[in-house]
């Protein structure tokens, strides 16, 4: 590709030295040809000679006349190799811009491993840079020009990309870029750019012990003895921060840690004098202490390397596009849930005079010939047409894609133009994603933005609509509660598995219906019916879309501030704060005006969420881009320290070497036989069942991909995805099949893999143990079962009629309890999120700043018959398997990551936990 390249900015910038060197080309091939034609001719005259060829006077002349024409061809030879040679020279001087095109190029076709829309083909990609070489700027200094050919390529690339990308890939796409740029230029050390996606997991770290402070957690002081490690510049990191903690620990608790100037040697110096440590490297320590702030100082990095304005995507600009296109380029929308382009677009033809000369169909069953005969009209009419919602159309997609290659420039009508409108698909042609015109329109981000564009749908937007109630005041304030409600179950969603278990698709079609149902509901009755709206709004019109029960819970517990008697007061407040008020307006520019006023970025509370509820979201943002990131490597090694096969066979080996052997399922059965009065017998052999399966395979693949990176097997596809998958700190999808769900990277996996295992062994070897460890359990909600079972068979009583009793033992530890309850069990091993176990108050209390999760103590899980549940003074606090919350629904009706609900005592209402979306987990991610 460098070579090809080469050629076309050589063909642009010097033509005669590409013009000369085809000549030179045509010329070598001639004289080739003629030499070889000579030899045909001395080989004839050889063959067809009698007798002595000295005495054949004609042959000697012909001999002697094709050596002195093979003499003067091998001269002009000569001649044109030392020409093309200083034509070679010539044209190397243009190589960077060559070899920089080419780095940019397979960074953009990497994005195709993101999302499935994100296709760019060699062909767009060369038009693309032929036209960036005719805008840069000229120069007549050669290595000036090739910098603005570089530079004004690079921008005009990112342009072009940017606005087919999402949002949350911009940022990724131009990172990765700089990333690779400098990496090529030497600027870059690998072990540095490994260590800041996978935080130098498989790297032994300094042996220095972990202070002994709160604030530093075992997984920051385990990533910064391994950055001491690998890194040169942080070698005294470890015991620097030892020597001033406090220094340190102000970083840590800076509201903009990445702006923050470090203490001593590991400040960022300016030009003035030489760097102690370079902007990446401030990354790598930003990583270890503050992973939430990684995005904005990616941000920073950014601009510092590259530039500002390759950190300012352009807007959504659809004239721009339109002229990007011709009439055999259809030009795409890439939805997002809650966009909808077809009203800018409606516009837009409207300016363009095209207004009466486009055709709208939505596409889904049956619509496909339809769609065929208004396209194949407006070729030759120069009409336009938009196919809304492609995605619902797979099966016609092939046939889309041979209508789009028949369109040829000289039949097409000029003006005709294709507009396609489709959510991400892997069903989607990649022919017309490669050579169409690829847009992104999403919604506005933020809560402000939201209720604006609100305000500016039909029908709240029609003015007629707006004025039609009999009862105006009531009307409008509870339409600005159900403006700020469709704000908020979108922007919730940012927040992740602590906004929603499940991101829902709401859009604009939810409001416009509520909307409707509102101005119903408030004219046609006397007094305002809140529980009837509270249903059609809740249940209906959003709940619909809503699957999981813990989610319903939370859209009904919300709509209770939204759609309340007290929102058509003139006091009524929104948030604790006061902030977000129901405004006394008249007018609907009024609530705009009013809506101006607000925060541009909200804070969690009017979510009713904790402010570490923002950490959460930036790490999980943070981790999911270096999850990214690592995806797209190459699974080469560049050379350097041990190869990647080197590093994957040592790591196996660790690995096979800690693996237990399967459990002797037949000792265990006979050890812990089938007892109807012990149904934890039955629970225990399961689990040895249910790991032998994990453990078998494991060790079978670790084997195989042993002997397969010595050449002794064939490393099939599977065995390829094991070693990379270790390679990447991954746990690998062989294993994950047959494990129980986790989060956590392949390390710290087989460590609790290996925990797990042993809290197994002692059980056999102990017999049933005081504590139960749940998080070592693989189906957890088969044990709770069992204990509930050997409690009704016990008293001899209907299980039907057991519930549980929930008894926080906050003075007893796994370690301290010797002796199990008489009845029911003890449980540990679960951590809270979203508050945190006052331990002096017994009770739940608001989480401490940045302390995301906290162990939660000891329950003792007690049966009774016919109990009475409490009616207040609890938080029904569901227990989940790992942070994602989200799984398949499974028979029972609730998702398999789901575990249980426990009652959790607390002196704040249930509402307030449900909207901080507080849970338990049996495992976190690290």
């Amino acid at each position: 590709l460098e070579d090809q390249l080469l050629g076309v900015v050589v063909a642009k910038e010097r033509p005669d030295l590409a013009e000369e060197k085809n000549q030179l080309i045509i010329q070598g091939a001639a004289n080739k040809k003629q030499l070889a034609e000579i030899e045909d001719q001395i080989l004839k005259v050889l063959s067809a000679s009698e007798g002595n060829i000295l005495e054949d006077e004609g042959a000697v002349k012909i001999l002697s006349a094709s050596k002195v024409l093979s003499d003067e061809i091998s001269e002009k030879q000569k001649t044109a190799d030392a020409t093309e040679a200083k034509i070679d020279e010539t044209r190397a001087g243009y190589r960077p811009v060559a070899k920089h095109s080419s780095i940019i190029f397979f960074c953009t076709a990497d994005m195709a491993n993101i999302g499935d829309m994100y296709q760019y083909s060699l062909q767009w990609f060369t038009e693309l840079f032929i036209r960036g070489i005719e805008d840069a700027e000229k120069s007549g200094d050669v290595p000036t020009r090739l910098k603005n050919i570089v530079e004004h390529f690079t921008f005009f690339l990112y342009i072009n990309v940017c606005r087919s990308l999402f949002e949350k890939d911009k940022l990724l796409f131009i990172f990765l870029l700089d990333c690779r740029i400098m990496s090529s230029e030497g600027r870059l050390p690998e072990e540095e750019f490994s260590f800041f996606l996978t935080g130098g997991v498989g790297v032994t770290g300094k042996p220095v012990p972990k202070p002994e402070e709160e604030w530093i957690s075992v997984k920051m002081w385990g990533e910064i003895t391994r950055l001491a490690a690998v890194v040169p510049a942080f070698a005294d990191l470890p015991a620097d921060i030892v020597k001033d903690i406090k220094a340190w620990k102000a970083i840590y608790d800076d509201a903009q840690p990445q702006k923050a100037p470090l203490p001593g040697k590991y400040r960022l110096l300016d030009n003035t004098r030489e760097m102690d440590t370079t902007p990446f490297q401030q990354l790598l320590l930003l990583r270890c202490l503050r992973p939430d702030k990684v995005l904005p100082a990616v941000n920073d990095f950014v601009e510092g390397t590259m530039g500002r304005k390759f950190i300012e995507p352009p807007p959504f600009d659809l004239p721009g596009s339109y002229k990007e296109s011709t009439a055999v380029t259809p030009l795409l929308f890439v939805l997002s849930p809650g966009s909808d382009p077809t009203s800018a677009l409606l516009k837009f033809a409207e300016d363009m005079g095209k207004s009466n000369d486009i055709s709208v169909i939505s596409m889904g069953q049956g619509q496909g010939p339809k769609a065929a005969v208004l396209i194949k009209e407006a070729v030759t009419t120069g009409k336009w047409v938009l196919l809304q919602n492609c995605h619902l159309a797979a099966s016609w997609m092939p046939a889309l894609e041979k209508i789009c290659e028949g369109i040829k420039p000289e039949s097409a009508d000029e003006n005709f133009r294709l507009w396609l409108t489709s959510l991400p698909s892997p069903s989607f042609p990649v022919t017309i994603l490669q050579s169409g015109v690829k847009m992104t329109n999403e919604p506005p981000r933020g809560l402000r933005a939201n209720m604006r564009r609100s305000y500016q749908l039909e029908p709240i937007a029609s003015e007629a609509f707006f004025e039609s109630s009999n009862k105006p005041d009531v009307f409008k304030k509870l339409c600005f509660g159900l403006c700020f409600i469709h704000a908020f179950v979108q922007e919730r969603r940012g927040f992740g598995p602590i906004g929603w278990n499940i991101p829902y698709g709401f859009d604009d079609g939810d409001l416009r219906i509520s909307a409707r149902q509102l101005l119903m509901y408030v004219n046609e009755n006397d007094a305002t019916p809140f529980e009837a709206l509270k249903y059609a709004t809740g249940e209906c019109n959003y709940g619909g879309r809503v699957t999981d029960d813990k989610d319903r819970r939370l859209m009904n517990n919300l709509l209770f501030n939204y759609i309340a008697e007290g929102v058509v007061s003139e006091t009524y407040s929104y948030s604790p704060s006061g902030v977000y008020v129901s405004p006394n307006c008249n007018t609907q520019a009024d609530f705009v005006e009013f809506i101006k006023t607000l925060p541009q970025v909200p804070a969690p509370e009017i979510f009713g969420l904790h402010e570490n509820a923002d950490i959460t979201c930036d790490q999980n943002e943070t981790y999911a881009m270096f999850e990214t990131v690592l995806s797209l490597q190459p699974r080469v090694n560049s050379g350097g320290g041990l190869s990647r096969e080197d590093v994957i066979e040592a790591s196996a080996k660790d690995i096979f070497e800690r693996c237990p052997p399967p459990f002797d399922i037949d000792q265990v059965h006979h050890q812990y036989p089938t007892d109807y009065n012990q149904s934890m017998n039955t629970v225990l052999t399961q689990e040895c069942i249910r790991y032998n399966a994990l453990i078998i395979v494991m060790r079978k693949s670790l084997q195989e991909s042993l002997k397969a990176l010595k050449g002794l097997v064939v490393m099939s596809p599977e065995l390829e995805g094991v070693t990379n998958s270790i390679f990447d700190n991954q746990v690998p999808d062989m294993w994950g099949s047959k494990a129980y769900p986790s989060l956590k990277p392949l390390s710290s996996w087989v460590i609790d893999l290996l925990e797990r295992i042993k809290f197994i062994n002692q059980w056999i070897d102990k017999g049933p143990p005081p504590v139960y460890w749940i998080s070592g359990l693989f189906f957890p909600q088969a044990f709770l079962t069992g204990t509930l079972q050997n409690y009704a068979r016990k008293y001899q009583i209907a299980i039907d009629t057991v519930m549980w009793n929930f008894n926080v033992e906050d003075k007893k530890t796994f370690a301290s309890q010797k002796t199990p309850p008489e009845d029911g069990c003890y449980v540990s091993g679960y951590f809270l999120e979203g508050a945190r176990w006052d331990f002096e108050k017994h009770q739940l209390a608001e989480s401490k700043p940045k302390e995301l999760y906290t162990d939660f103590p000891m329950m003792w899980l007690e049966p009774k018959q016919h109990r009475v549940a409490p009616t207040e003074g609890f938080y029904e606090c569901p227990a989940y398997k790992t942070l994602t919350r989200n799984g398949t629904l499974s028979t029972t009706g609730h998702s398999t990551n789901f575990v249980m609900y426990m009652e959790v005592p607390t002196d704040k209402s249930q509402s307030h936990w449900i909207n901080r979306s507080v849970a338990v987990f049996t495992a976190l991610m690290f």
